[in-house]
């Protein structure tokens, strides 16, 4: 008998995470025969705590064929973190009772790691409370910090978004440096890893001096002004990008703002004026800043045609696996060659992605610590490589607002 599934989507969300969604409905429609109605949890898994289930079927394929264009997250997202089965058993027993209420056996959690995490204890529904369940972690986050997987759906996109507009602001610099404004600070995303941070070091081979700050490497103010100087010396300007995680050798955030998200995450924002402020006071210089923000990962327009392409095939691979019988698992790309650049989908266990954070490695950094070497540059270009422009109308791109519809409640209320 066919089962119903599950679905949602957790974090914060991307310009293809929608496009994972598309592979996972599509794909499970192409399946009746094993999986019934797909219904995704409005606002992540607090969709599935409330009981608010919304029923993808009632969704026409046309609309359903649009979500792999339309950025953001067309059912919703949360950042809420289910603890351990001892620590909240009741969560854990209500998610039993909704999804025997709704005949639900897949579940398909797109995410990051703290949703790899969250994937992973409900995998162990069936053996630690005896509700057979097969758990499917949909992989997502612009940060590329999953571990295992080449790359993570959402940060092709937000590298090629980071890179185009480090090189057009930095031309805009450029025409204005002789009198005017000669540094450019550009704050990008990235609370650990620098990844992001790293595609603004693409430009440098169009002759764009770029000085980088990583959450990889301790931040020592007098050596980087003394790169800025030396930069501006050279080129009369200077564009640099930080990441909102570089902080100080003692740990402290460059940006930390003193307050903290729903995981206990330090909440960050406002490392771009830090720095510009500084190099005016250090070295005199007019400046001009910006904090991509939220452009960054909502930038469907500009989304990388790989990026799209691997979200899109995750999703078609989380529910192949499933009905394949496959559990705590999570599609993981898999790197071929460079050049061609080829992939294919295989096989993670959550037992090893769940709280696992993947850093740059050290030999993507250069010497001086402000730079990419060679070897990121060959494997970030693959990531960002063609257009996938969705369709416009009038002059604006035409993306899809589902109905969202939801099915009836059959249990009382919980409360979170």
């Amino acid at each position: 008998m066919a089962k119903n599934a599950f679905y949602a989507q957790s974090g914060g969300v991307t310009a293809v995470i929608n496009a994972s969604a598309c592979g996972v409905i599509e794909t499970a429609r192409k399946h009746g025969d094993k999986i019934g109605t797909v219904y995704a949890g409005r606002n992540g898994i607090i969709g599935a705590l409330t009981e608010d289930l919304i029923d993808t079927s009632l969704e026409s394929d046309t609309d359903i064929a649009a979500l792999r264009y339309t950025p953001s997250g067309g059912f919703g997202s949360c950042r809420f973190k289910l603890r351990g089965l001892e620590e909240s058993k009741a969560e854990y027993e209500r998610l039993i009772e909704v999804f025997k209420a709704h005949d639900i056996g897949y579940f398909f959690y797109n995410g990051g790691g703290d949703s790899a995490d969250t994937c992973y204890k409900i995998s162990q529904l069936s053996e630690k409370m005896g509700y057979p369940i097969q758990a499917i972690h949909i992989p997502k986050t612009v940060d590329n910090d999953l571990p295992i997987t080449d790359t993570c759906p959402g940060f092709g996109s937000v590298a090629k978004y980071i890179a185009v507009s480090t090189l057009e602001a930095s031309f805009d610099v450029r025409s204005m440096a002789k009198t005017s404004t000669k540094i450019f600070v550009l704050e990008v995303m990235g609370r650990h890893a620098g990844w992001i941070a790293a595609a603004g070091g693409l430009v440098e081979d169009q002759g764009i001096p770029v000085v980088i700050l990583f959450p990889e490497i301790e931040f020592d103010k007098e050596k980087f002004m003394a790169r800025v100087k030396g930069r501006v010396e050279e080129h009369g300007f200077c564009s640099i990008v930080v990441s909102e995680g570089a902080h100080w050798p003692d740990g402290k955030f460059l940006a930390e703002q003193g307050t903290r998200d729903a995981f206990g995450h330090a909440q960050l924002g406002g490392a771009a004026p830090v720095v510009a402020n500084m190099i005016k006071d250090e070295l005199g210089l007019k400046f001009h800043w910006a904090v991509a923000d939220y452009l960054q990962r909502a930038a469907r327009h500009l989304a990388s045609k790989t990026d799209v392409e691997q979200a899109y095939a995750v999703g078609k691979a989380g529910v192949e696996f499933a009905i394949n019988g496959d559990n705590a698992i999570m599609p993981a790309i898999e790197r071929l060659s460079n050049d061609p650049f080829e992939w294919k989908i295989g096989k993670a266990l959550l037992s090893e992605v769940a709280n696992v954070e993947k850093m740059m490695p050290m030999d993507f950094i250069s010497d001086d610590g402000f730079g990419i070497t060679d070897a990121c540059k060959a494997y970030l270009l693959p990531l960002i490589q063609g257009e996938d422009y969705p369709p416009y109308k009038n002059g604006l791109p035409d993306y899809v607002t589902l109905k969202n519809i939801t099915i009836d409640k059959k249990l009382p209320v919980f409360e979170l």
